[in-house]
């Protein structure tokens, strides 16, 4: 580890910035005298539009401009959103529905986008959005994840968007039809709203034949294809950049709609043009998370092996495809379907249903996190109806050699569970938790406890870029294709880079998120930033090393081979010249070495790597009220080597606080109309600090072969191990009441109810 990075704690340096009131966020920089743009949106689910009158808006005080799909016709840009689409089953190819900007012809669910009002500020576009006459025919809403009903697109007639499958179908049937045992276990996994701290906003400028996008996201190349695309521009003419984001989570990752309304706007007024949601239009427009709901068989031998697994998922795609939607609960989904399990007959399949709700896409997992979800509900459910121990079960199970190629083509480098168990179980104290269950009796609580051991597949481009200046005022900076979203990757970078080079950290600057300074890049998601930035940042590192050797050499009058660098200074046999990096860029400049200031540098990683660990969680539940407690939670992750172990300790415990937030409180509410009822903090429950304990944490490094590092990403494993950990402890806790069937949310209302249900039961 010392050859690539000091692994030290370091605090952020960037949360002096944010903590201060200093950070620049798209709200706070949007040009002076920008208009403002707000969205005229769906009031219903699903709806023909009869008829949309805004002539009355275009003439109220203060508005420029009012854009509807119409006037998008007119001007002959590309009105349609893409998405990735599946194969089916069958070889054909899932459902691609237009998906427009703004609403064409009909309405699919509360708060589509149907018309862009700019006015000089933003009372007075929220002022003529009033005078709207929007006239439409309800239909029937279809909210069931199924097919049938209101069918919301011709190209999905029964509302089913793709169907599909992968595994070995024919073998994993036969094995459970043979099998000692067969546990079988209906999973739902609820609809999420993802909350993050800094809602969605962007702004647009165009000076005439340049267009410049500012906006929250995860990356800037995407969206900048996307603008390329639908305005018929050259890519060289359009700019996006990315400022300080306040969260993302994947949800931030995608297009949306909004962004290409306001860029028309500027494009058409010649003014630049900003828009900001509030908290309910948020709410009412991201990308969901979650929404599942999956049949699972797990059979076993009469050693408690598992011989095969077979999943079935029904899955919400809300009205339309969004970015990543078809392939979250399909391929993603399958990445890590058998967990660390050597199960080689499997197979899962996956259903895709449009309903009258808003898209879901990626939030913090992206799949993986379902995948464990299920399956190890399905191990804890197993260790129960086989009478053995849950934690002895998976050790019975565990993969014990590698490399392993998964039934749906992972393949594992490395990996030690049975180690990282047990340090998880030294860690939370397991020998002790009789003791703490009878102290919880004796208070009248229900005390459960619940394993979960998850395994992550990195996701996400493998190659990144990376360009490293040396300025005249004797600093580097380092352009870095990913993009933070609050994980601290101004820290992270600056000191690999002073770790890799001696340049001090306070010299460098991390520069981010703009398609003008570097020329490609993967974005934030599916926790590839830091190992696949790293390891592009180590070549550039030797390309320099290399350069500024030959030209030292030729400046020491010795041989390049003389020539040492000890990642802090030059050195030669027999010279008393020992200089920085930094010394040598100020020695090349005063030469007219410009090529040798600027080093640039494209690298894949030669494999994805698999995060995994162990969570265990520990509930007390009231039986009075129902009221569930997360009283204990014990994390022992294998992240491989850590760069800096307290900022990989702080994603954790953010992803677990995500995880128990959806366990405990987090469940979106639709009525039968489809109108959304958790629109605003009152009725959708975010996770508060009362809901969360101390989260110890600690590691046990099995070092990745996919990297020179030897690292593994560590932005989503929180979320990943979490939300089973918690049901598991909650299916623990009511175990014997009776209480078969525990689903998150895990409020106090349904606990209750389960409560009461069983006790009515056993009268």
């Amino acid at each position: 580890m010392e050859k690539f990075g000091k692994a030290q704690a370091m605090r952020r340096s960037e949360d002096v910035r944010f903590l201060t009131g200093h950070g620049r966020y798209v709200d706070d920089i949007a040009p002076e005298g920008a208009l403002h743009g707000i969205m005229f949106r769906s009031p219903v689910a699903h709806a023909v539009i009869d008829a949309l009158d805004v002539e009355a808006a275009r003439q109220a005080p203060g508005v420029h401009l009012v854009v509807t799909v119409e006037d998008l016709l007119a001007a002959e840009v590309d009105i349609t959103m893409t998405g990735v689409v599946m194969e089916n089953r069958d070889g054909s190819k899932g459902a691609a529905p237009t998906r427009p900007w703004l609403a064409h012809k009909r309405v699919r669910h509360v708060g589509e986008p149907v018309a862009l009002i700019v006015a000089d500020s933003l009372q007075a576009a929220q002022d003529a959005a009033e005078l709207i006459e929007f006239d439409y025919t309800e239909l029937p809403a279809h909210l069931d994840i199924c097919a049938g009903g209101e069918a919301l697109h011709p190209e999905a007639p029964d509302n089913r968007a793709f169907d599909f499958g992968m595994g070995r179908e024919a073998e994993t049937a036969a094995a459970i039809d043979s099998a000692a045992k067969v546990v079988r276990l209906e999973v739902g996994d609820n609809r999420v709203i993802v909350n993050a701290m800094e809602p969605r906003g962007a702004y647009a400028e165009w000076d005439g034949s340049r267009l410049h996008v500012a906006f929250n996201g995860q990356g800037v190349w995407g969206l900048k294809g996307d603008m390329a695309r639908v305005f018929g521009l050259d890519e060289a003419n359009v700019r996006v950049t990315n400022p300080d984001v306040g969260g993302g989570f994947g949800m931030k990752a995608a297009p949306y709609p909004e962004y290409f309304a306001i860029a028309f706007a500027a494009m058409t007024l010649g003014q630049p043009v900003r828009w900001m949601s509030d908290r309910t239009e948020a709410m009412l427009s991201d990308h969901a998370g979650r929404d599942l709901v999956t049949m699972a068989e797990l059979a076993f031998d009469a050693e408690n092996r598992i011989t095969a697994y077979r999943v079935h998922t029904l899955c919400n795609l809300g009205a339309y495809n969004s970015n990543f939607g078809q392939a979250i609960q399909s391929i993603l989904f399958a990445k890590v379907l058998t967990g660390t399990y050597d199960i080689q007959n499997a197979w899962m399949r996956c259903e895709g249903f449009y309903t009258n709700t808003t898209q879901v896409d990626a939030y913090r997992g992206a799949g993986r996190p379902e995948a464990i979800y299920v399956l190890e509900r399905m191990m804890d459910r197993a260790a129960r109806e086989l009478g053995v121990d849950p934690q002895e079960l998976r050790r019975i199970n565990f993969i014990k050699e590698f490399p392993y190629k998964t039934v749906t083509g992972e393949n594992y480098d490395v990996g030690d569970f049975s180690r990282v168990l047990g340090h998880a179980e030294a860690d939370a104290d397991i020998a002790g938790f009789a003791a703490r269950r009878a102290a919880s009796e004796a208070h009248g609580k229900l005390r459960g406890l619940g394993l979960c051991y998850y395994i992550e597949s990195i996701l996400g481009d493998p190659s990144e870029d990376v360009r490293v200046e040396f300025t005249p005022e004797g600093g580097a900076l380092i352009y870095v294709g990913t993009q933070s979203n609050g994980q601290g990757h101004e820290t992270v970078y600056a000191k690999f880079l002073s770790d890799q080079t001696g340049i001090p950290f306070e010299a460098i600057e991390v520069v981010q998120g703009d398609s003008d300074l570097i020329a490609r890049g993967g974005g934030t998601g599916g926790s590839r930033s830091v190992t696949t930035q790293a390891t592009v940042t180590l070549t550039a590192v030797r390309d320099m090393v290399a350069g500024f050797t030959e030209f030292l050499a030729g400046e020491m009058g010795v041989d390049p081979d003389e020539v040492r660098f000890d990642d802090e200074r030059f050195r030669a046999e027999g010279s008393n010249l020992t200089p920085t990096m930094l010394e040598v860029a100020a020695l090349a400049r005063e030469k007219g070495r410009e090529d040798l200031l600027t080093w640039s540098a494209r690298t894949a990683i030669d494999a994805r790597s698999y995060p995994n660990g162990a969570h265990f969680c520990e509930v007390e539940v009231d039986p009075d009220t129902g009221v569930t407690q997360v009283v204990k939670y014990t994390v022992v992750d294998d992240f491989g080597n850590l760069i800096n172990p307290m900022l990989a300790e702080g994603q954790v415990h953010g992803g677990v606080v995500q995880g128990l937030g959806q366990a405990l409180t987090e469940r979106v509410v639709y009525d039968e109309d489809g109108q959304l009822l958790t629109a605003t903090f009152m009725d959708y429950a975010m996770p508060r600090a009362k809901d969360s304990p101390w989260i110890a944490f600690d590691v046990e490094p099995v070092p990745s072969t996919g990297n020179p590092m030897g690292m593994k990403g560590c932005g989503e494993a929180g979320t990943v191990g979490s939300m089973a950990a918690v049901a598991n402890a909650v299916q623990d806790a009511l175990w014997d009441r009776g209480i078969r069937q525990a689903d998150m949310p895990f409020t106090p209302h349904r606990v209750w109810e389960m409560l009461q249900g069983s006790r009515m039961a056993a009268e």
